[in-house]
């Protein structure tokens, strides 16, 4: 992994913000796919950093999730001498451009060299922090309004499911400002000692269940992930069929052994 001379000079002086604890990592290379594509970033394994004290290449390692429905992500990226820091999808979708800004980089105390350019800008996102806080304020109020019903504990790892297909629907992704298709499936089951009833969750229309050629009416079964993540409703729709009709809350991720009822 390369990195510029400017970088590794002055690397020390960049402010580095350490995930909190434990992190979200990717379950296998698809899983990967699915994110870098859902924050905006192109599918490859090293991105730019840029800031006034360094350019290079840095990788994704996971990522946290954040506000009340967790449907923001914060990125952790490494350095190439084994440092973590979180940074904004956005932010670093933006230092990928060759027209991010220009800045010029002071020689490190003592080392003779003269200042170097390297591309950068200020964030127009706002810094993970901000963002978080942001992003908590409505949603507090908005839920404050809404049904106190207790919330679902979910499980951490792998679990197997049973579920119905509901419909097909165009949900929002903000980071590359289009629509996706998502399945949204109801009558989900948590299979289990205890079972789960969690009745509805939506996940991408993977290459995996296009094999399936599934419809609404289909029962399922199958592996996967689920976390609390609201679905986007989608912008601009212009088949009514492809809209979503319900509020759904929680996601499926990377569904697996999967068969028909």
């Amino acid at each position: 992994m390369a990195n510029s001379t400017a970088g590794t000079t002055q690397s020390h002086l960049t402010q580095y913000i350490p995930p909190k604890g434990m992190y979200e990592q990717f379950e296998d290379e698809a899983h990967y796919l699915e994110k870098v594509k859902e924050w905006g970033l192109s599918t490859k394994k090293e991105f730019w950093y840029k800031d006034r004290y360094q350019h290079c290449l840095v990788t994704i390692k996971g990522y946290e999730i954040f506000g009340e429905t967790a449907e923001f992500n914060t990125l952790v990226v490494e350095f190439p001498d084994g440092t973590l820091t979180c940074i904004h999808p956005a932010y670093l979708k933006e230092m990928q451009s060759s027209s991010f800004g220009k800045e010029i980089i002071a020689p490190a105390p003592g080392d003779g060299s003269e200042s170097a350019e390297v591309k950068v800008e200020k964030p127009k996102a706002a810094a993970p922090a901000a963002t978080e806080a942001k992003s908590k304020t409505p949603v507090k109020k908005e839920k404050a309004k809404k049904e106190k019903a207790p919330k679902l504990v979910l499980p951490e790892e792998k679990v197997h499911f049973t579920a119905t297909v509901k419909q097909f629907a165009l949900s929002w992704n903000h980071f590359n400002e289009d629509n996706d298709e998502v399945v949204v499936f109801e009558n989900v089951r948590i299979e289990q000692e205890e079972p789960i009833e969690v009745e509805l969750a939506w996940g991408s229309h993977s290459k995996t269940l296009k094999k399936h050629e599934l419809e609404p009416g289909q029962q399922l079964e199958f592996d996967g992930k689920i976390v609390k993540k609201s679905l986007p409703k989608g912008k601009d729709v212009e088949d009514e069929s492809m809209l979503l009709d319900v509020s759904v809350a929680y996601k499926i991720n990377n569904p697996s052994k999967i068969t028909k009822k």
